[in-house]
């Protein structure tokens, strides 16, 4: 089964770290996202740009609008995500519990990946 871990944090929260911290976090990502590569877990991810490069359509009645920056309500945004491929949900959450972020205060959301659409 694929689940999705969608990587969460507040930017400010994230920019504020000292720039050390920061890249100790990026370093045991880069060496988690290694491992589960090795194990075959891994099928894909990325990390995303600030939001403030985003760009978002939202329809308004008959018209799709085209809005600058992100349109969520919430502190959090999305920073990254992961597919994995594990046995089952347990598996899934042990995988995103290691996910260094969430020691300064990032959090990460786990969904299956729906079988019927996947490509």
């Amino acid at each position: 089964m694929q689940y999705m871990l969608m990587c969460c944090i507040e930017e400010a929260l994230w920019e504020a770290l000292p720039a050390p911290e920061r890249e100790s976090v990026m370093d045991d990502y880069h060496a988690l996202i290694q491992e589960m590569v090795t194990s075959g877990a891994y099928r894909g991810g990325a990390r995303l740009q600030s939001t403030d490069t985003a760009t978002t359509l939202r329809r308004h009645g008959d018209e799709l609008v085209t809005l600058d920056g992100p349109f969520a309500e919430s502190r959090e945004q999305l920073g990254g995500f992961h597919v994995v491929e594990c046995q089952d949900l347990d598996e899934a959450l042990a995988l995103a519990r290691r996910i260094p972020p969430l020691r300064v205060g990032g959090t990460v959301e786990v969904r299956p990946v729906d079988p019927a659409y996947r490509l």
